[in-house]
């Protein structure tokens, strides 16, 4: 929609809820949550580069980096379709492809089979999916079978850039050439995440380049490549493994005590002071008895609470209780932005 106003290559977020017909189960849900992340506007593979980054990045301030970001080429599937039925084969190799991991490779084969391809093809295509070892050595494999197409020669190429990035970290990155995602408008490199191999989660993330994309909605020539987050399913993964802080919860840092008309006066003042500086803070709502404003404080794990009676008004000071250790010190006015809460 607003292509002729924008400055290309031109890079997106968004986090917005979709929809899908499904049958829910654990991770797969018919409304779910997804981040995406996009370059439109470029053919530079420095943008896969950044999004790799951006991959490694997300899962390992979460606490995910177990996770394996999976990558594949769509070139070398096409490559693979070219020698083993044609072209015209590729969306019903890259389908059953694609269901790997959930039928075993038999099942594969015989799908391919009912496809229309024959024993011989089928077994240039089990040899495909038999490659593994380490990222070189897959390279190495998949040269020896499809390297003389031009196809592959392409999309080979284009692996090895991305990898070559990468190689210090191999352990996050993976070759994967049994990676397809069916969704036949990928052109280039495809992404995949796979969750820590000890939680029975699929992936909770993917993506991949898709230059044609943009002209089935009238504006030809945009080439584009992005990513996707499974926002609940990786809140399933975090909520397995334990890993969401103890804190998470806190969103109030520092409650301030309503002792009175004009002492809760000075205590706004000094709530927005905090405010300022970054510091979550709230006046109790109404002056009533000492104990129900530390029960609130305790049931919303407010770490802090802030007191600031008759004798403290006169004094201009406050007392601050860390209600973790149930320590308390006396602070000046002036002081109390300058502590650490």
């Amino acid at each position: 929609m607003n292509h002729n106003q924008l400055t290309f290559p031109f890079k997106r977020y968004q986090i917005q809820p979709v929809w899908r017909a499904d049958r829910p189960q654990r991770g797969r849900y018919r409304e779910f949550y997804q981040c995406d992340a996009d370059v439109v506007g470029s053919n530079a593979l420095l943008n896969e580069v950044e999004l790799v980054s951006i991959y490694q990045e997300v899962f390992s301030q979460l606490g995910l980096k177990d996770c394996t970001i999976k990558i594949n080429h769509r070139k070398i599937l096409a490559a693979l379709a070219e020698i083993s039925g044609g072209a015209n084969k590729m969306m019903d190799i890259t389908i059953a492809i694609d269901k790997l991991d959930k039928i075993g490779l038999e099942k594969v084969k015989e799908e391919l089979l009912t496809r229309g391809l024959n024993d011989e093809q089928v077994t240039i295509i089990e040899k495909y999916l038999s490659i593994s070892g380490s990222n070189d050595e897959k390279i190495a494999q998949v040269k020896i079978l499809l390297g003389e197409n031009s196809t592959a020669k392409k999309g080979i190429e284009e692996l090895e850039y991305i990898y070559s990035q990468f190689a210090t970290n191999e352990s996050t990155l993976s070759i994967d050439f049994t990676l397809a995602r069916g969704l036949n408008y990928y052109t280039g490199i495809i992404f995949e995440i796979a969750a820590p191999p000890f939680v029975k989660m699929g992936s909770i993330g993917g993506g991949g380049r898709y230059d044609n994309l943009t002209g089935l909605f009238g504006v030809p020539d945009i080439p584009g490549v992005g990513i996707s987050f499974g926002v609940d399913r990786i809140y399933d993964v975090m909520e397995e493994l334990n890993l969401f802080p103890a804190d998470i919860h806190i969103s109030t840092q520092v409650l301030f005590f309503n002792l009175g008309i004009e002492e809760s006066k000075k205590a706004f003042e000094l709530m927005q002071q905090l405010r300022k500086k970054g510091i979550s803070s709230e006046l109790y709502h109404e002056n009533i008895k000492f104990d129900k404003q530390f029960k609130y404080a305790e049931k919303k794990n407010i770490p802090y609470v802030v007191i600031i009676g008759e004798k403290e008004l006169k004094e201009g000071s406050c007392s601050v209780k860390t209600l973790s250790t149930g320590k308390q010190e006396t602070i000046l006015f002036d002081n109390l932005s300058s502590l650490n809460f």
